[in-house]
């Protein structure tokens, strides 16, 4: 059983052109798919990937309707993907707009700070997160380096404030909160001080140097992460169409450092726990 936690698709008609751009944005990087759906679950049956969880990015205000419809009727269609919700920090009405996700079925939400260009302390991401920490929404955010800009607008002592402040105010004891691409991308000795350890999960999309150039992450800093988070509170993540799914389940399977029993927890047990809730 292998589930993975983090994954993109685009609508055919317009996946060539998006991914094109962002290939360009974020420095050429490679794709291993053609961001279309059925790319991703050709994709998963190659990996012997039996779940995905697609996080849909809302890159502007007002494209609540839009990325929300489409998610729903990927969860209507298939029963081995689970869509999350897309939220801009600048959408009108967001208590509403986050019941309706709520009541729509949707498990959680993605936010990227840096396409948003707004720092996942902000006031508006604060609300966001407060209010999924109340309503049961699980919380995906991007976090550390992103290829495509300079400034790092979820760095992990940032994350690590908006964790604990939001987790006080709201009483919630249960991790809710994924922090991507181990915590921070590319920045590990952050991590280690900051966020490893904490009342999040993380997952381990982006984060082998072996596996994507862009990464500076080591196996044995990777794993080191694990370690100190504990193996409980981590996912399997590709990030496709970013990364090759069948080059990380082999990955992971042969990890040096890891025991057989924490492989499971990271390549599904977690993922099901979570979801479940």
């Amino acid at each position: 059983m292998v589930i993975d936690f983090h994954t993109h698709v685009y609508p055919d008609s317009m996946a060539s052109r998006v991914i094109d751009t962002l290939k360009k944005n974020a420095k050429n990087v490679s794709t291993y798919t053609d961001g279309t759906l059925s790319g991703l679950l050709s994709g998963m049956e190659s990996a012997g990937i039996d779940k995905s969880v697609i996080l849909p990015v809302a890159t502007r205000k007002g494209q609540f309707d839009t990325i929300n419809k489409c998610a729903l009727e990927t969860n209507r269609r298939y029963k081995n993907l689970v869509s999350f919700g897309g939220i801009h920090p600048d959408d009108d009405d967001i208590e509403n707009k986050l019941q309706f996700l709520k009541d729509s079925g949707f498990k959680g939400i993605k936010i990227h700070p840096d396409y948003t260009g707004t720092f996942i302390d902000d006031e508006r991401y604060i609300r966001i997160i407060t209010g999924c920490a109340r309503l049961g929404l699980i919380v995906v955010s991007h976090a550390g380096v992103d290829p495509a800009f300079e400034v790092v607008h979820c760095p992990p002592d940032r994350a690590r404030a908006v964790l604990d402040r939001v987790m006080s105010e709201t009483g919630v004891t249960e991790p809710f909160m994924v922090f991507a691409h181990l915590g921070g991308m590319n920045l590990h000795d952050d991590v280690m001080e900051h966020l490893a350890g904490a009342n999040c999960y993380i997952d381990i999309s982006c984060g082998f140097h072996s596996l994507m150039n862009f990464s500076k992450t080591g196996d044995k800093e990777a794993v080191s992460v694990i370690k100190r988070h504990g193996a409980d509170r981590v996912l399997f993540a590709t990030d496709s169409p970013w990364n090759d799914q069948k080059a990380y389940v082999e990955h992971i399977r042969s990890l040096d450092g890891i025991s057989d029993t924490e492989k499971e927890m990271i390549l599904y047990k977690n993922a099901e726990r979570l979801l479940s809730r």
